[in-house]
Formats: C-alpha cells, sequence, structure tokens
C-alpha cells in the first residue's frame, strides 16, 4: 500500500469513528433519558445507534496495519449510504419539534435539545461523507494497481493458427 493512499486514510478512518462515537454518544443519551417513555420514535434511533456501532468497530479493524487493503470499498460505500439514511431519519425527526432546516446549524454550540439534535445531524452527514471518501480513496488505489499490474506484465503472444 503506497504512503500517500496510507495517509489519506488514516485520518479518514478517525474521523470516522470520532463521528459515530459523537453520534452515538448523544442518541444514546437521549434514549436512556428517555427510556421510560412509550411515545417516542424508538426504530430511527436505534438504526442510528447500530450503524455507528457497525463503523467505528470496522473503522477500529481497519485501523490495524495488514489487516484489510484497499479492497474494503464496498463495504465503505455500503456504510457512506447507510450514514446517508441515518441523516435524513434524524432530519425529519427534528423537522418537526425543532423547526429548522436540515443545515441550519447555526448556534450549535450554544447548547439545548434542537441544538444537539444539529450537532447529531451534523455528526452523521460527516461520517457518510468520509465513509464515501474513503470508498474513493479505495477504488482510485485499486484501478491504479490493476493498471500497473497489467502495464507490468510480460507480453505474451497466443499463436492463432492451430
Amino acid at each position: 500500500m503506497p504512503v500517500l493512499s496510507r495517509m489519506i486514510s488514516i485520518p479518514l478512518r478517525i474521523g470516522e469513528i470520532a463521528f459515530a462515537a459523537v453520534v452515538a454518544g448523544i442518541i444514546g443519551s437521549y434514549m436512556d433519558r428517555n427510556s421510560s417513555s412509550d411515545n417516542w420514535p424508538h426504530a430511527r434511533f436505534i438504526y442510528t445507534i447500530v450503524v455507528a456501532a457497525i463503523s467505528m468497530l470496522l473503522g477500529v479493524i481497519w485501523l490495524i496495519p495488514f489487516s484489510r487493503g484497499f479492497f474494503t470499498w464496498a463495504v465503505d460505500i455500503f456504510l457512506s449510504l447507510c450514514w446517508f439514511a441515518a441523516f435524513g431519519l434524524l432530519v425529519q425527526f427534528t423537522r418537526g419539534s425543532c423547526d429548522a432546516r436540515a443545515f441550519d446549524w447555526n448556534g450549535i454550540t450554544r447548547g439545548g435539545t434542537c441544538n444537539r439534535w444539529r450537532a447529531v445531524q451534523a455528526f452523521a452527514f460527516l461520517s457518510a461523507v468520509f465513509w464515501l471518501t474513503s470508498a474513493i480513496v479505495g477504488i482510485w488505489f485499486t484501478r491504479r494497481e490493476r493498471r500497473k499490474v497489467a502495464v507490468d506484465a510480460p507480453y505474451v503472444e497466443v499463436p492463432t493458427g492451430l
């Protein structure tokens, strides 16, 4: 694995782990506080926590040297799509209660419930983008390696008149 590809991949994986941890922490805290209530949308939060847990697990495993090549780009694309779906579910959840647009993240550091949900949306979106970028780097590396093998392979003439 070339140095440039590894230098790009490691910060992306660290970001993926960090973003998933933030999303899981905020949603887990909300679920813990509201566990006694029966009238809250369980499924979207459970889905997002599961996506975050899988992201953290794969991010940590794929940070270990020699644990994978760049051939996991299909999983990166799948997780990116899962994160985009989680982002959409979170936007739909806050649309009625916070009366805000999806990308209106002003005042995110002031605290409060709506600002916390905006932070979750922001980190879910960033996680989706980082997973998609990891997939693009993986595809780039894989295609580059295939071309290099094809160019370096010896030329063999096949007899045609048999």
